[in-house]
């Protein structure tokens, strides 16, 4: 089932979100980015400079800039039928630069329980 994600109306991207983990209220999977994806990009790359796939320390002053500016975009998730899907937290972890262009994936917490008793595997 395809997600979109938007920011106040624009798209920035698109999902299947093929993994579940419905005990956590996680869905994550491969993400497309849209036209509106170099609106925020900028601040998911907060994200990959503060935890580096390399395994190495984290960097939390980065990393609290990359919070504090993800809440702020106040990001909206959509399913197939443009209906909103209440979430508490909305992610991509863009490791592109590091890992090419398959590296990004869009991570959500869902907390609307419709979703999962809607939602088919």
């Amino acid at each position: 089932m395809r997600h979109t994600v938007r920011l106040k109306g624009v798209i920035v991207g698109y999902s299947e979100l093929e993994n579940i983990d419905e005990t956590l209220g996680r869905a994550w999977g491969l993400f497309r980015p849209g036209m509106g994806y170099d609106l925020v990009q900028p601040i998911f790359r907060l994200f990959a400079e503060a935890v580096p796939l390399d395994g190495s320390a984290k960097n939390a002053s980065v990393l609290q800039r990359y919070y504090n500016a993800r809440d702020a975009l106040e990001l909206e998730l959509q399913d197939q039928h443009g209906r909103v899907i209440r979430t508490s937290g909305i992610h991509i972890a863009d490791y592109r630069e590091e890992e090419g262009e398959a590296a990004i994936e869009l991570d959500v917490l869902i907390k609307d329980p419709a979703y999962w008793t809607t939602r088919t595997t």
